[in-house]
């Protein structure tokens, strides 16, 4: 039989799962024999099975509270109807995961009118006992009875308007009395009921409100954001009161045992003489620094440094601390691992292990992967930012980072713009390969199509600038240059600021702020590269993004994708040469013209990554994907080819797919048109040749795309080796290559073992597979997933986070089969899911070599890598 209630002493903190964070951090501090006021927790199973009932608490979990509550009379020595010493407790939330302010919380439970004159001469304080019955009647109304606090708040503002106070405390008992009459009345206006008297009947239900507190707007939305599942629940903890709002000689107040910000060794917090907790938290009343309490209570401030000191070293990380004093007596009321900044998290890391708190991989294991964003892009004031004016929030992050500009609508203005020194923000239907040089000078793209992996998303990451896509509440006209949101409209010229990291476009200019890669950063990624098993490569192509690649500290290329260097005017008009040509000649002599341009680009990776591993993708893009769209575009590029408009729509009109992401591209194109892949594998080979020639022994490895089969890897490897085998024997040289395969579809994945039999190196294209695996168009998705995620329908959205349970399992059977073909092959990721730490943590467990990911994302990586190795041998 289940137990739903357990005693403070019979908890500890391995109980997190059962009693919450909050729960079992108070039952651990009991443990260590810190002066914790008495209590029990109601746990978290009790809760799930509450909300799935829906209705009232079982009679079985009632039965249990009761006794807990004998309990607590006999542990406290206080009573609930003790005329000498009155019994009250707080009824709080606590989730296994820290949700700070995000569920609901109740103070002074029972009292009622018989108690309260009671517990006024037991304190001899009349004001006191009667603004704890105010307080008490404010929350439970809202909490319990979802009364809008504004209608308490009014009176009280009345009163103290008509009274000329400026502060509660000012509030007479007779004030406090007349309050509480009113108070009541709302209960019968607003509730249609009474405020219960009994106190059983209060503490019943406060336990139900703070259960269903789990399911409020504010839960779910901070559930979503921090990846919390809705499935864990609340526990709630039910605990005798101390009281910091008694008199003079009493406080209450929140501290860290570092400061989150800077990771200063040093108490940092606040405190308020004769307050209770909600007064530090509302903004009520202005707190005081914490170090000011040395001067006021000294014994006390000496006192909790010694016990702050005392959690930190049992802990072995920062705490956030509640805490309240009594006539001078210290009360530990919560303690939890702090939440900090990226920056204080390492240098809290390396303090702790040179303080011989941490050994390195347990510094490790205190670092949020996510977090490193923060350090490595811009982001905004926060101040400035809780008072802007919210454009759209329903945008996908694509690129994190933050930016403001001018908003333009087209790459012309954009350039132009740029060019005379002023910030712009591209904003787009969706962009494509004619609007690369606009993006390049933008501080920011914004679509309102396309997805995670769209054109502006992947392009973007690779610059490393903010992107924000598929933010389709904007109806964007290009040829007005405007664009109306739900809250009013846009021209271009008109300044936003857009945050890569939520997904939220603000009007006007937020500030931004920059973060620095400190000693102690880079400190902490050393002991994650000498922990790390699974390497981390980047995703780039140009020499910006492999530059950021390599300061970021990437092992090599994981991709590079080659479609990416016909976005450039020059190739990308031979390209279309040979898209368009009617005649063999015509496209041998575009062919000839490209291999000049990809040789070059191809020596200028090599020159920058020398002699790490280079995976180079052959071309994967369906050719329609590079002829212009718009009538405007088509008809510069008839001028520009020198054929009639006519001819590129026919030939737009025959390439046109229904389906172009299961079409005619990767490995099917290079079938129907061997010589662009030939042309891509000799250009890589003649600019290997170069350097090698120059005693740099470069080490590409050529992947062939969207594999199926085994008689395509099989018949492309054979074709593409041909070629390379004699390239290499007329130049009289040796170069160390490979040649592999990408594993992007489902039947690839369950035919693996065959594909390895004819390639040196596998990688796993994890956004092809996700897409194929669960027939979701990754680009169009957004319409629906968000939904998907907010009811539960998918715990995450997977182009974000690798699906587990499907495409891990796909995963897991190709990695599997290929072994028994090779136990040594070099095996990959290069989706982007490769710079996700929940995913590198599956790839880990998997046996992957390496993952990659764009640039940006490498850091974040990296330190997935190392935790996930340490937790492997954990």
């Amino acid at each position: 039989m289940m137990q739903h209630v357990y005693d403070f002493s019979e908890g500890s903190l391995e109980m997190k799962e059962l009693l919450g964070g909050k729960g079992s951090n108070l039952a651990e501090m009991t443990r260590l024999g810190l002066p914790v006021p008495k209590g029990f927790v109601i746990t978290t199973a009790t809760c799930i099975d509450y909300l799935e009932q829906g209705e009232e608490l079982d009679s079985m979990t009632q039965s249990e509270i009761n006794a807990a509550l004998i309990r607590l009379e006999e542990s406290s020595e206080k009573g609930f109807s003790d005329t000498e010493n009155l019994l009250l407790v707080s009824v709080r939330s606590g989730a296994t995961v820290s949700m700070p302010g995000m569920m609901d919380t109740i103070l002074n439970v029972g009292l009622n009118d018989a108690n309260v004159a009671c517990f006024a001469q037991i304190t001899q304080d009349e004001r006191f006992a009667y603004d704890c019955y105010r307080r008490l009647l404010q929350m439970y109304g809202n909490v319990v009875y979802g009364i809008d606090m504004k209608h308490f708040d009014n009176i009280l503002n009345q009163v103290k308007r008509n009274k000329r106070y400026s502060q509660d405390f000012q509030l007479t008992a007779d004030d406090l009395k007349d309050l509480i009459t009113q108070y009541k009345e709302i209960y019968i206006n607003l509730a249609g009921k009474a405020f219960p008297q009994d106190v059983k009947a209060q503490i019943m239900g406060a336990v139900e409100a703070v259960f269903k507190s789990w399911n409020n707007d504010r839960a779910k939305i901070y559930r979503k954001l921090n990846n919390i599942p809705d499935s864990i629940g609340t526990a709630v903890t039910i605990q005798e009161m101390v009281f910091g709002n008694k008199n003079k000689e009493s406080g209450t107040g929140v501290l860290f045992t570092r400061n989150p910000s800077t990771g200063e060794d040093q108490l940092y917090g606040e405190f308020l003489l004769n307050a209770q907790g909600e007064d530090v938290v509302a903004g009520i009343r202005t707190p005081i620094s914490i170090n000011r309490l040395n001067e006021s209570m000294p014994e006390i401030y000496t006192e909790l440094l010694d016990m702050t000191n005392k959690l930190e070293q049992h802990y072995k990380d920062m705490q956030d601390v509640e805490f309240t004093i009594e006539d001078r007596k210290l009360h530990l009321l919560q303690t939890r691992n702090g939440k900090r900044g990226a920056k204080s998290a390492f240098k809290i890391a390396v303090d702790f292990v040179n303080e011989g708190i941490l050994t390195k991989e347990e510094a490790l294991l205190t670092i949020d992967p996510e977090s490193i964003n923060q350090l490595l892009h811009p982001t905004f004031d926060e101040k400035d930012l809780a008072q802007a004016e919210l454009v759209t929030d329903n945008g996908l992050p694509a690129s994190p980072g933050a930016a403001m500009g001018h908003v333009v609508f087209d790459a012309g203005t954009a350039k132009e713009w740029s060019a005379l020194g002023k910030p712009v923000i591209l904003v787009r239907h969706e962009t494509s390969p004619e609007d690369i040089e606009g993006m390049s000078v933008s501080e920011a793209i914004v679509t309102n199509h396309g997805g995670m992996t769209s054109h502006a998303a992947v392009v973007a990451r690779g610059m490393g600038k903010c992107c924000v896509a598929g933010c389709d509440v904007l109806e964007i006209n290009e040829e007005q240059k405007s664009l109306r949101y739900p809250g009013g409209s846009l021209v271009e010229g008109d300044i936003i600021s857009v945050d890569g990291d939520t997904g939220s476009l603000y009007v006007g200019a937020i500030q931004t702020r920059n973060s620095d890669l400190d000693e102690n950063y880079h400190t902490v990624m050393s002991w994650a590269n000498d922990i790390a098993i699974v390497k981390v490569r980047m995703n780039a192509e140009t020499p910006l993004d492999i530059q950021a690649g390599l300061d970021f500290g990437a092992t090599g290329i994981g991709l590079v994708r080659t479609e990416h260097m016909f976005f450039k005017p020059e190739p990308l008009r031979e390209l279309r040469r040979f898209i368009l040509s009617n005649s063999d000649k015509e496209r041998k002599d575009a062919i000839g013209s490209i291999l000049i341009h990809q040789q070059s680009d191809f020596r200028e990776i090599f020159e920058l990554i020398q002699d790490k591993p280079t995976v180079i993708r052959l071309l994967d893009m369906p050719l329609h994907e590079f002829l212009p769209n718009s009538k405007q575009d088509i008809e510069l590029v008839a001028s520009q080819q020198n054929v009639a408009v006519e001819d590129i729509s026919q030939r737009l009109t025959g390439l046109k797919e229904l389906n172009p992401m299961l079409g005619h591209r990767g490995c099917r194109l290079a079938t129907t048109y061997p010589g662009l892949y030939l042309m891509q594998a000799e250009a890589i080979m003649l600019a290997a040749i170069e350097l090698n020639n120059k005693g740099i022994a470069v080490k590409p490895e050529i992947m062939i795309p969207l594999v199926s089969t085994e008689r395509e890897t099989a018949y492309l490897r054979e074709i593409i080796q041909e070629r390379i085998e004699t390239l290499l024997e007329e130049h009289q040289v040796q170069v160390a290559y490979t040649i592999g395969a990408m594993i992007e579809t489902p039947r690839a994945s369950l035919i693996a073992d065959k594909i390895a039999q004819h390639s040196d190196f596998c990688s796993f294209g994890t956004n092809d597979l996700t897409q194929m695996a669960f027939g979701y168009s990754r680009d169009d998705a957004g319409k629906f997933l968000n939904q998907y995620v907010n009811e539960g329908v998918l715990a995450y959205d997977p182009f974000q986070r690798v699906d587990e349970e499907g495409v891990g399992a796909l995963l897991k059977i190709a990695i599997e089969n290929i072994k028994k073909v090779n136990s040594t092959m070099k095996l990959g990721i290069c989706g982007e899911h490769g710079g996700n730490p929940k995913s590198v943590e599956l790839f880990a467990s998997l046996g992957f070599s390496y993952v990659s990911c764009s640039p940006y994302r490498i850091p974040i990586a990296r330190m997935a890598a190392a935790q996930s190795a340490i937790k492997l041998n954990q």
